[in-house]
């Protein structure tokens, strides 16, 4: 029986049947108001995600997907790993009772561990994963096809631009303009959102025909030549390194790392939105905080996707494996990782002295 607090929504879809979906607990607050936004009900939440669902369906459409749920909301002293009662958590594995319409397929992890994971195919999806409490989606950069291969073979070349202590926005958009005309000169078409933080994405769509060794190399080169062309920019993986520069996170192209999906709302007062932009959009934002809950939805009716061509070309990654060839320097991964073949010492600089530090 229904409680006072939950509602019923019909979810339409151009795929499958209409769903009903209950929202429980709808009056809940996820986000608490801030200077500049009201507070967000978990139903604003839902009906957000269904308000986005078409774009968003597009970014999540047969990818593997990581849920960032936060059930009791993202309120003041939260933080993300502690869990459903003390802030939000990483749902890697499928829910149990999930309702039959919500597909999944399996993916292997680092480890060699399996697990299955949500896989969207239609709105109700989205909508049920937001009422689960799902703030973010997390896609991995594959699709799920009858070849069970597939979902080993990166679709996307992610390029995470994140500045370090000091840079501002406005540095970090000047290096993904960098970005984008260093890509056209491979002949590969970028296209940009925000983060939701401090930061920018460029995604490139690439052709299914390489592994996630392969696209986190060319991602290094990339970056390397992005450095190398301008002062303000780092490929240096300890943080001591780095300095006040925009870091080229290549390790976003590694298997089981994933980056906040298009359209997606991230765990932050404000609710923020990694919001697409057209390259001639990102160059006049100043604030991102404004691309939130609130504001996306009224902006994507006026606008519409500026994502809308994403998979309408794909690209070849041969020459920026060209360019990783001629330097062929590995670099680290992440710590979670095993040891990787070729990967330099996984220890900080300044601790690799004489006194602790043996080469053999």
């Amino acid at each position: 029986m229904a409680k006072s607090d939950d509602v019923e929504l019909e979810i339409e879809s151009s795929n499958a049947p209409e769903r009903t979906l209950r929202v429980s607990s709808a009056s809940r607050i996820v986000f608490p108001a801030t200077d500049i936004t009201p507070a967000i009900t978990k139903l604003d939440l839902v009906k957000y995600t269904i308000a986005v669902s078409e774009p968003l369906l597009r970014v999540l459409l047969q990818r593997p997907t990581t849920l960032e749920r936060w059930p009791n909301g993202v309120h003041p002293g939260m933080h993300l790993g502690r869990g459903a009662d003390d802030g939000g958590f990483y749902q890697k594995r499928m829910i149990r009772a999930a309702p039959d319409y919500v597909a999944s397929v399996e993916i292997t992890f680092p480890s060699g561990r399996t697990a299955r994971q949500v896989c969207p195919t239609e709105p109700a999806v989205l909508g049920w994963c937001a009422q689960m409490g799902t703030i973010t989606f997390h896609p991995w950069p594959v699709r799920r096809t009858d070849d069970p291969a597939s979902v080993d073979k990166p679709d996307e070349l992610r390029i995470d631009l994140d500045p370090e202590p000091g840079m501002t926005f406005r540095d970090v958009v000047r290096v993904a303009l960098a970005a984008r005309d260093l890509l056209h000169e491979y002949g590969m078409t970028g296209y940009c959102k925000t983060s939701g933080g401090r930061g920018v994405h460029v995604f490139v769509r690439i052709k299914p025909d390489w592994d996630f060794i392969d696209v986190r190399h060319a991602a290094i080169a990339f970056g390397r030549e992005l450095a190398r062309r301008d002062k303000g920019v780092t490929t240096e993986w300890w943080k001591e390194l780095r300095g006040e520069r925009v870091f080229v996170d290549y390790n976003q192209n590694c298997r089981d790392r994933t980056i906040a999906a298009a359209w997606s709302p991230r765990a932050r007062p404000g609710a923020p939105v990694s919001t697409p932009l057209a390259w001639s959009e990102l160059e006049q934002i100043s604030d991102p905080r404004l691309l939130n809950v609130s504001t996306v939805p009224e902006r994507l009716t006026e606008t519409g996707d500026p994502w809308q061509n994403l998979d309408h070309e794909y690209h070849s990654l041969e020459q920026l494996l060209d360019l990783w060839n001629a330097d062929p320097v590995e670099m680290n991964f992440p710590p979670d990782y095993p040891k990787m073949p070729g990967e330099p010492p996984r220890v900080q600089p300044s601790r690799k002295v004489a006194a602790n530090w043996d080469d053999e």
